[in-house]
């Protein structure tokens, strides 16, 4: 192998490079090696920190270029040149390497080498993750399916059958399945917009899938234009999930929603504001939510007011409010 390398060296110096790489993670590979020294590996590599988080199994390992450990905070810069550890999974592997104009041919041998021995150590010392086959998990969730077919799947999946288990939705709308008591909240939440079914017997997780895809349709970006909690939990709904079952995606919005976008579109504070009011437990708690002046939102409240046609500081109003507010996201297609 040093022998090839040197050979295509001296044609190809990335061909080489990546020869070298091949080598490398192969006698990790035979040698057992664990997480860190593969990451590490890929740091001192590539002459770049990379960084390993497999959310599911509680993995979070970044390595500096000159191979020393050190936690991060953060999400990856979506730039960065990275690896699944799964086909269609989403990236687990990164190269914090700026983005260049062509990819290097380098970084992509060394991300699919270690990504493909990074997967190795994980199942080898902590198993499949719950919910990451795609057939199983379809088999799971279909009500349909014969119970033995389902409690087989759950098995596959690395489910207790006799535990308790919960439905995640996320806007991919590929489902997740995470173990979890109904108390406990869930692990392995992906980053974004997610919806959290309830944790139940195995064997009821599609009722937990169809409510975990309605709260789905609650969660919001988070943003000023798009303000609201990323994460819902569908048994904090209560009553107002039956909205879900009354507004229709993608049909004409009902007139308070309408009055809202109207509102929104003349006044860029209006739903960061408005939101602040309905989810805070008084005005000068949701004016240090926006970071404003107690009465600058009285200004602001009675321009809204203004705007939309109904008081907001009365509890009717408020009310009326919040419909508008979840209606809104209800509406979206």
């Amino acid at each position: 192998m040093k022998e090839l390398a040197g050979r295509l060296t001296a044609l190809d110096p990335d061909a080489g490079a990546a020869v070298r790489v091949i080598a490398y993670f192969d006698r990790l590979a035979e040698s057992r090696a664990g997480l860190e020294p593969l990451v590490r590996a890929a740091a001192v590599l590539s002459g770049v920190p990379a960084r390993l988080v497999d959310v599911g199994r509680g993995v979070r390992v970044r390595v500096e270029a000159d191979g020393t450990r050190r936690d991060f905070d953060g999400i990856p810069d979506p730039g960065w040149p990275s690896a699944s550890l799964t086909p269609g999974g989403a990236p687990a592997l990164w190269l914090e390497r700026a983005q260049a104009a062509s990819p290097s041919v380098v970084d992509a041998v060394i991300l699919e080498r270690a990504a493909g021995a990074v997967r190795g150590v994980l199942d080898r010392t902590r198993g499949r993750v719950a919910g990451d086959d795609p057939a199983l998990v379809e088999t799971l969730l279909d009500s349909s399916a014969p119970e033995d077919a389902r409690l087989h799947a759950a098995r596959g999946l690395g489910l207790d059958p006799g535990a308790s288990a919960r439905v995640l939705a996320t806007m991919s709308g590929r489902p997740r399945v995470v173990p979890g008591r109904p108390e406990a909240a869930p692990a392995g939440v992906p980053p974004g917009r997610v919806g959290v079914g309830p944790a139940v017997p195995v064997l009821e997780l599609p009722e937990s899938w169809v409510a975990a895809r309605t709260a789905l349709r609650f969660t919001a970006e988070g943003t000023a234009q798009d303000p609201g909690p990323c994460v819902v939990y569908a048994d904090e709904l209560g009553g107002i999930a039956l909205l879900a079952d009354l507004v229709v995606p993608g049909a004409e919005p009902p007139a308070d929603v309408r009055a809202l976008e109207a509102a929104a579109a003349a006044t860029p504070w209006l739903l960061a504001t408005v939101h602040a009011v309905v989810s805070t437990a008084s005005l000068r708690a949701a004016a240090a939510e926006i970071n404003v002046h107690h009465s600058t939102l009285q200004d602001r409240l009675t321009h809204a007011e203004h705007l939309l046609g109904w008081a907001l500081r009365t509890p009717q109003g408020r009310l009326r409010l919040q419909l508008a507010l979840a209606m809104r996201h209800l509406v979206r297609p």
